[in-house]
């Protein structure tokens, strides 16, 4: 068989595993011993099995990921095959060069990822996060790049002049990934807590930030924007209410900004993610009435992605790839907006 003849490693795709005749038990076994089965692995068949290491918050360890490579394959690990069909980010040295890019969320998930494959294209990155030790991590994990830290709550309007202070006179590009989703709950439901956390968050951090940020591209006379909305932008049944009309609130920021600078040399867009590994935030527990409506339509989403395979996205609109792109909502989804 096929299967057989291809060795299975810790990049090898979470659905070849469960199609491998030696791979598929040991990793049932795996998921009995948690009291799971191989359903609970169907969102993430495309991603490599080492990826669930990060995913499972410290649950499944990278010494069970090399004991399952090492049964699969008769007690050794493999090489890495030379010829992979599985997708690899492949950066493109000096897309970046010269360019500061200022990053929200930057300390995880998609915004990590994009700091990261900026920075490594040779962009001087601006990365902003709560969190200065994740912050301090991503910096420490790339040496050789030019990685700016700040620690901001884009909450808070005083913090704004810290990450313009950081960016210098010259602000090339500007991603604002940072947001937190919702606890699904529906209108007759959601707290005024809830409502105001999402959108402080979602929009307003969002818009105070893009305020400060365009006087400076207007005055160079370019500029790129990419703001992260998501498949809730696109419908009203993949979030609750708060996020869903949060991230509707980006769409129409992103328009409105594409058109009123496109003459200025400002491009601006959004990418529309749909499940992807990143362990975003919850605003609270999820609502049993909103999760009980949503949970069918939510069993219709193609794979989770990974953060890079978003990164991939957002570097192509925020790079001069995408010259000819301004007001695009860029569906990033694996299809789920076609449904």
């Amino acid at each position: 068989m096929a299967a057989e003849s291809k060795p299975l490693t810790a990049n090898s795709p979470v659905g070849e595993w469960l199609a491998h005749p030696e791979g598929a038990p040991l990793l049932r076994e795996l998921l009995a011993r948690t009291g799971s089965d191989a359903e609970a692995l169907a969102p993430v068949r495309q991603l490599p099995l080492q990826q669930l290491v990060d995913l499972s918050g410290g649950s499944l360890s990278q010494d069970v990921v090399d004991d399952l490579v090492r049964r699969a394959n008769g007690g050794v690990i493999p090489d890495e095959p030379t010829e992979d069909t599985a997708w690899r980010e492949r950066i493109t040295p000096g897309r970046f060069d010269g360019k500061t890019v200022i990053v929200t969320g930057a300390a995880s998930g998609i915004g990590r990822a994009t700091a990261s494959r900026i920075a490594r294209e040779g962009g001087r990155v601006v990365a902003v996060d709560l969190s200065a030790e994740r912050l301090g991590s991503l910096a420490a994990d790339l040496p050789e790049t030019e990685v700016v830290t700040v620690v901001a709550d884009l909450t808070d309007a005083d913090h704004l002049q810290r990450i313009l202070d950081a960016a210098g006179p010259r602000i090339d590009g500007l991603a604002n990934v940072a947001g937190i989703s919702d606890d699904f709950s529906p209108i007759h439901e959601v707290t005024d807590e809830v409502w105001q956390r999402v959108f402080a968050i979602n929009v307003d951090g969002l818009f105070r930030l893009t305020r400060a940020v365009v006087p400076v591209m207007l005055a160079a006379g370019r500029g790129s924007i990419v703001n992260v909305a998501s498949e809730a932008a696109l419908r009203g049944s993949a979030a609750g209410v708060a996020y869903t009309a949060s991230k509707h609130a980006v769409v129409g920021i992103t328009r409105s900004t594409a058109f009123m600078y496109g003459p200025q040399g400002i491009r601006v867009n959004a990418v529309a993610p749909g499940g992807v590994a990143t362990g975003i935030a919850s605003a609270g527990t999820t609502s049993e009435f909103g999760g009980g409506r949503i949970r069918d339509f939510l069993a219709l989403i193609p794979p989770i992605a990974a953060a890079e395979h978003l990164a991939a996205s957002i570097t192509f609109l925020l790079s001069d790839d995408g010259v000819n792109v301004s007001g695009a909502i860029l569906p990033s989804d694996g299809a789920w907006s076609v449904q």
